[in-house]
């Protein structure tokens, strides 16, 4: 059969044997959007060429009678070689029945896996090499407790001096500060934190202080279980590490604190109190035995929330936000005393403009009335076994005390300020009383002084 001539119209009914030359020649009539150059050895494979000069290989069959195309590539950078081979190799799945858009499907899928493989790989080591340095301060900022809006202040301070690298300048004394109990702990990779790192930690701090240590502990077992409720984190942690019997069996014994005045003790400790020469110290001292008060919500209360009109304090609460007490008569002429220089009631020069510190007056104090030991919190208890002894009900002092419901002795009853009114002030005449304070509880806020 003789070649067709290079200058001769293109058939596009029928099959041809594929050129370079022909290739180049095909172009697509001005009434027809596109036409198809067929190879006459490879059924199924064509150039489909496009009124815009377009050339472009395709594969065409039938597989259970449905049509099937591939496109196969532009030409020429899919020489006419290779679009044969790829014409072969399809025809020869479709032949055998195999459809080859489900094997691209397959193909595609187990690429697909493998960059979520690999990506995955990626993640999972930088999880591993992920510290406790770098999720401490995500902890320090989102953990909150149940149910808080924040951080008590006191505690989050304490949460960051645990983690301090040290090294500062000390705000009292000489020297520099020394890294705080938590802080070797920063460096270990989240996922190496397990009981036997926890134990070669707690063994090393407690030789410098048992409770320090033991508390760090504490602190250290509530990050672990914040990051037990993240799924990014929980993975990697061991939330029961800090709980192994091996680090357990070591921590000091727990012993509940009894420590209160002693009836005895009262007049001894109020004198002491009243010869102080800071005289905010002994106002506020007075006050956290006069109120029961816990001494962060006492140091942090404001003039704001002293009402002298109505005679009311309103209050911090670990449990509720905050609460409303009476302001008996002589807390009223007492803080009427202070000079008003803030906005605290117990003002200091300090950054935090209130009193933060009262450990070294209330040691004068007790150094003054011979009693070796008694805490802050020992007052609250005092307050609350001075409130029994002067006859009030278990359940108003634990109202004004700000204790849980289920923690009052008898039903608790809700009262309002006006119905703990009389039980407070007659706590704080019986404590007056004790000391050998003379008082007039009629006198109006600021009018009077006390005699001692």
């Amino acid at each position: 059969m003789a070649r067709p001539s290079k200058t001769a119209a293109i058939d596009y009914a029928a099959t041809h044997d594929l050129t370079h030359g022909l290739l180049e020649r095909a172009s697509c009539p001005p009434e027809r959007p596109f036409v198809l150059v067929k190879d006459v050895d490879k059924k199924g494979l064509r150039l489909r060429v496009t009124k815009a000069g377009g050339k472009h290989w395709q594969f065409e069959t039938r597989l259970k009678g449905k049509l099937i195309a591939r496109a196969l590539g532009e030409w020429p950078a899919v020489s006419i070689a290779n679009a044969k081979a790829e014409a072969h190799r399809l025809r020869g799945l479709t032949e055998a029945g195999t459809d080859p858009r489900e094997i691209e499907r397959q193909q595609q899928a187990e690429r697909e896996a493998a960059r979520a493989a690999a990506a995955a790989k990626v993640e999972a080591d930088k999880a591993a090499a992920l510290t406790v340095g770098e999720v401490w301060p995500l902890y320090i900022e989102n953990g909150r407790p149940k149910r808080r809006d924040a951080w008590k202040p006191r505690y989050r301070s304490d949460l960051e001096a645990m983690a301090a690298r040290g090294g500062e300048k000390k705000k009292r004394g000489q020297g520099l500060t020394r890294p705080g109990p938590l802080y070797p702990l920063l460096a270990l990779p989240l996922a190496g934190v397990n009981e036997d790192t926890l134990k070669s930690w707690y063994d090393r701090e407690a030789v410098a202080g048992k409770h320090q240590a033991a508390r760090a502990l504490m602190m250290f077992r509530g990050f672990l279980r914040w990051c037990a409720a993240r799924p990014e984190y929980r993975s990697l942690i061991d939330r029961d590490a800090g709980k192994a019997a091996a680090i357990v069996e070591n921590l000091p014994s727990n012993t509940r604190r009894t420590d209160a005045l002693e009836v005895a003790q009262v007049p001894g400790w109020w004198a002491g109190v009243e010869q102080l020469s800071n005289r905010t110290a002994s106002a506020y001292l007075r006050a956290l035995l006069l109120t029961g008060a816990r001494r962060e919500e006492l140091a942090a209360l404001t003039w704001a929330n002293v009402d002298f009109q109505w005679r009311k304090l309103t209050i911090a609460d670990k449990v509720d936000s905050t609460r409303t007490i009476p302001l008996s008569p002589y807390m009223a002429n007492m803080l009427a005393t202070l000079p008003r220089v803030g906005l605290f009631v117990f003002a200091s020069t300090g950054k935090t403009g209130r009193i933060s510190d009262a450990r070294s007056s209330h040691s004068k104090v007790l150094q003054h009335a011979g009693i070796e030991h008694l805490t802050f919190h020992g007052l609250r208890r005092s307050f609350s076994l001075l409130g029994e002894a002067a006859g009030a009900p278990a359940g108003a002092i634990a109202q004004v005390m700000g204790h849980k419901p289920s923690a009052t002795a008898e039903g608790y009853r809700p009262r309002s300020v006006d119905a703990l009114r009389p039980f407070l002030e007659r706590i704080e005449a019986h404590i007056l009383d004790i000391a050998g304070v003379q008082f007039d509880t009629q006198a109006a806020p600021g009018a009077l002084r006390v005699v001692v």
